[in-house]
């Protein structure tokens, strides 16, 4: 049951500046919304949290500096882990949490697409919580409102919690996850650390039978009389974590197990199976018209961020494809790549905005030796390529069927962007012109640099388009190679500096580089 509703519609501005796209997950008295930040030109995550009552401007203040300053904190001691709040503003009765763009899935969306995870990725996402949850209590700090909800699984790195500072600010009892509250809580007693081990507890539980400890009755009061009353439901396939989840789902919490006992529960179910876990990282799922702002957003540079409200208005049809094939730091670029270089057709260098353009045609053959302060790099996702030594893999997107990995350095252009599709139309020309620069044209200063031009890469069907977008110092210079390797399937690199270096010799040897070095998984 959702008792919160979206008064607000769809490209409302909340507090002015914060324009609301898409609510991308629901809990009892919760709206997860994808926002667009208007005034920083950044996606944000906002969570629309219903007050008990209408806050006056003093309980207001004290809501929303509680929220700010405990995630701050928490983001200090545990970076990359919790969730940055940029922002709490109380409107009509309700308390709207702004954070950083997050590069993950909600475990809420996991667990309803994939239901029960195995031992070991359960342990492994559990292990991650108690890390941020030790840091918290260590530092006398609470959480009171851990759900899957409030974290965010990303495809590399550790698990990002939402939600710190936000307990006791919502209705009371806690009513944003029954099914995840602590008997305690239930009771509306004064809670501490042993509810949120409560917490982790119902989410291990969650993670490996597939559905909560307690089942959601419909009503907030009914489901909190059971986590309450009645017994724990036997987990039947929670195997070597069965001891740590009855452990802590005890209705005392006096006797729940503590923090180095899970710890050892948990590394023990890690240690005794090695291959149990070997399913691909989880995919965030572009939805609709935020793919755009997503993907532009994700992107540090400022130099790239104007490709991501044009991209906004694109169908959810086309969300895929446009992340495929888009901007230099914001979309993606479709058609699968080749095997093996071979005689490669470009156009030679030619001169733009007063810079020479590197020529890309040097492919017909692999160097021996990779040019000085380069390094091979070879994906999870099974492509290589060579690599200016001090990059690094920034930002990866991935949809149903595509994925977009952008390397860079510092988070600034230079950029490459490397795509794969499964659902890659046949013609690398047609692909350029119909699916990708359409959505391209949206851009501010959007100017094509010649044609798009038919070549062959590798072997295999492609095409080249040169683009230029942005105005001033933010202008942009972008290549982007496409091509097909059989059955739909398709990669595309997309190289993006600023305008006024396009010329320059490093730029020059980086983009031949890529394109004579790039090997697909089966290349």
């Amino acid at each position: 049951m959702t008792m919160v509703k979206a008064h607000v519609s769809a490209h409302e501005l909340v507090a002015g500046r914060y324009r609301l796209l898409e609510v991308f997950a629901r809990e009892t008295n919760r709206l997860w919304w994808y926002a667009d930040d208007v005034a920083a030109e950044q996606p944000r995550l906002v969570a629309q949290t219903t007050l008990p009552e209408p806050a006056d401007d003093d309980t207001a203040r004290r809501v929303t500096a509680r929220v700010v300053r405990t995630s701050e904190t928490m983001r200090l001691l545990c970076p990359g882990q919790v969730a940055a709040v940029v922002d709490a503003v109380v409107e009509a009765g309700t308390l709207w949490t702004v954070t950083e763009w997050i590069d993950g899935t909600p475990l809420a969306e996991l667990l309803g697409r994939e239901g029960a995870f195995n031992t070991v990725r359960a342990a492994r996402i559990g292990l991650q919580l108690l890390d941020v949850l030790q840091a918290a209590h260590d530092e006398g700090i609470t959480h009171g409102e851990l759900s899957p909800g409030q974290v965010f699984v990303r495809d590399s790195g550790p698990v990002v919690v939402a939600g710190f500072g936000l307990a006791g600010a919502t209705l009371v009892p806690r009513l944003t996850a029954p099914s995840y509250a602590s008997p305690e809580q239930a009771r509306d007693e004064r809670i501490g650390p042993a509810a949120d081990m409560w917490a982790l507890g119902a989410l291990l539980y969650t993670m490996v039978e597939g559905r909560p400890p307690f089942r959601d009755r419909g009503r907030p009061d009914a489901t909190l009389k059971a986590v309450d009353r009645l017994p724990l439901r036997t987990p039947l396939r929670a195997g070597t974590l069965t001891q740590a989840v009855q452990g802590l789902l005890r209705k005392n919490s006096r006797e729940r197990l503590t923090r180095p006992v899970i710890r050892e529960s948990l590394l023990r179910t890690l240690d005794e199976d090695t291959d149990a876990d070997r399913r691909p990282a989880p995919v965030p799922r572009l939805r609709g018209a935020y793919a755009g702002v997503r993907l532009a957003g994700r992107e540090p540079g400022r130099r790239v961020l104007a490709a991501g409200t044009a991209l906004a208005v694109i169908t959810v049809a086309a969300a895929v494809l446009a992340a495929t094939h888009q901007l230099p730091g914001t979309g993606t670029s479709t058609a699968r790549t080749p095997a093996r270089p071979s005689a490669s057709t470009a156009p030679a260098g030619r001169r733009t905005g007063g810079s020479a353009a590197p020529s890309p045609s040097a492919t017909a053959g692999t160097p021996s030796a990779l040019p000085a302060g380069y390094h091979r790099y070879t994906a999870p996702e099974g492509f290589s390529v060579a690599l200016p030594d001090g990059w690094q893999r920034l930002v990866t997107s991935r949809a149903s069927g595509a994925y977009r990995i952008t390397f860079g350095q510092n988070g600034t252009s230079p950029t490459l962007a490397i795509t794969h599709s499964e659902r890659v139309g046949p013609d690398p020309v047609a692909v350029w012109q119909e699916d990708v620069e359409p959505g391209l044209m949206r851009l501010p200063g959007y100017h094509r640099v010649g044609t798009v031009r038919a070549t062959t890469y590798q072997g295999h069907r492609a095409a080249d388009l040169e683009w230029l977008a942005g105005t001033g110092d933010a202008r942009v210079h972008t290549f982007g190679r496409g091509f097909l390797t059989g059955g739909g399937d398709g990669y595309s690199l997309r190289f993006t500096t600023p305008a006024a270096t396009w010329g320059d010799a490093a730029n020059r040897l980086a983009l031949k580089t890529f394109l004579q070095t790039f090997r697909t998984p089966a290349g």
